[in-house]
């Protein structure tokens, strides 16, 4: 083998293959994997769905602001056991950490990442009550604020721990803090976003 086919290897994007009905944070991590711009946008284009676009503009739409407090996410008010345990941000950062170490390779991995837990697929029509336009107008106004960050800690509670890393990246607009995208790649492969005038 030749040190240009080495090279050419090192250098290959991943395939391009999910199980059906991917969660986020698979597409995201997916995309991650890619070298080029235009493979990352072809990896959103082939797993498109309304809740990529839905985080993606709270995420880099500056007409769109979070709701809710920023940084970690508190205990929660409805179970003691979080309480003993440590806030909502410490029990998914230790999740996610399992979630990682898991060998990928293992004929279980599909099974223990993907059983037991809700997807941002299915609850992201949720989120416009966490978010309000740059003009001040709330996405769901009739709700109070700790109303609103109780439902929030109740969304993550029940999201797969990677999905609900995802939700508090993208309440603070850091999305990319963790993935290698940008709001140009989101654009390019979702032309039908329109930036701003919220």
């Amino acid at each position: 083998m030749t040190t240009a086919t080495t090279t050419k290897k090192k250098t290959e994007s991943q395939p391009i293959e999910l199980p059906n009905n991917p969660f986020v944070f698979e597409v995201l991590q997916l995309v991650n994997k890619q070298r080029t711009s235009a493979k990352k946008v072809e990896v959103l284009q082939k797993y498109a769905h309304d809740s990529l676009k839905a985080i993606f503009i709270w995420n880099f739409d500056d007409n769109v602001v979070s709701m809710l407090p920023e940084g970690d996410v508190p205990y929660s008010t409805v179970s003691d056991d979080l309480v003993k345990t440590g806030s909502v941000s410490q029990m998914i950062e230790k999740e996610v950490e399992k979630m990682e170490a898991y060998d990928t390779k293992s004929v279980s991995y599909t099974e223990k990442i993907r059983s037991g837990h809700t997807a941002l697929r299915t609850e992201y029509t949720k989120l416009i009550n966490f978010v309000r336009s740059a003009s001040g107008a709330p996405g769901n106004s009739s709700i109070n604020s700790l109303r609103r960050e109780n439902m929030f800690i109740q969304m993550l509670e029940g999201l797969h721990p990677l999905d609900a890393e995802i939700m508090c990246l993208v309440k603070d607009k850091r999305l990319q803090s963790k993935y290698k995208i940008t709001k140009e790649i989101v654009g390019e492969a979702y032309s039908d976003i329109k930036w701003g005038n919220r």
